[in-house]
Order: C-alpha cells, then structure tokens, then sequence
C-alpha cells in the first residue's frame, strides 16, 4: 500500500510534463500551418529567454525562503514569541518579498 503513493506522484509528474510538451507541440504546429513563426516562444524583445527569467525569480524565491529562515531564527532565539509561528511568518514574508522583487525585475526587463 505504502508503495503507491510513490507512484502516482511519479505518473501525476509524468502527465502533466507529458501534456505540457505535447501541447505546446501542437500548438506550435498550429503556428507553422498558418505561416507564422513559431519562435515568438523562445525570447523576448530584447533576447531575454522565458528560461532565464523563471530561473530570476526562482532564485530570488530560493534566497527569500533562506532568509526567511535565517530571520525567523534570529527572532526565535531573541524573543519570546512562538516558534513555529515565527518560521512560518518570516518564510512566507520573505519569500513574498523574493518575488514581488522578482515580479519587479521581470517588469523592468520587460519595458527596457
């Protein structure tokens, strides 16, 4: 019993990649059938790759969360107030913050 939970996370992981690929495959060809060019996926106006800003913000997520941890930490071993809370508060909060920067930086890039 305890070994189908490995495997349905595994097949749910598959289906949507699976999904996902084949999708965007179609509708690329759909693009190409028509006689536009399927490359309005691949960058940006200024050569700015759709890869290269999901991994902006997901660094900025990855350093939020740290410091999250790291200041619920410090404001666990310096106050009084409840630990649990104060990792949770201070995880989502920074990682809010890591990508509200993100979002804003994404903007920037977007309009330069």
């Amino acid at each position: 019993m305890d070994v189908l939970i490995p495997i349905s996370l595994f097949l749910a992981i598959f289906g949507i990649a699976y999904v996902f690929l084949s999708t965007r495959n179609k509708e690329r060809l759909a693009l190409i059938e028509k006689g536009a060019d399927a490359g309005i996926f691949m960058k940006s106006k200024k050569g700015y790759g759709v890869g290269k800003i999901i991994i902006l913000n997901l660094s900025l997520l990855l350093i939020g969360i740290g410091l999250g941890v790291f200041l619920g930490l410090v404001l666990s071993a310096y106050t009084t107030l409840d630990e649990h809370a104060i990792y949770s508060a201070a995880v989502f909060t920074m990682a809010g913050l890591g990508l509200f920067i993100g979002f804003r930086m994404t903007k920037k890039i977007d309009q330069e």
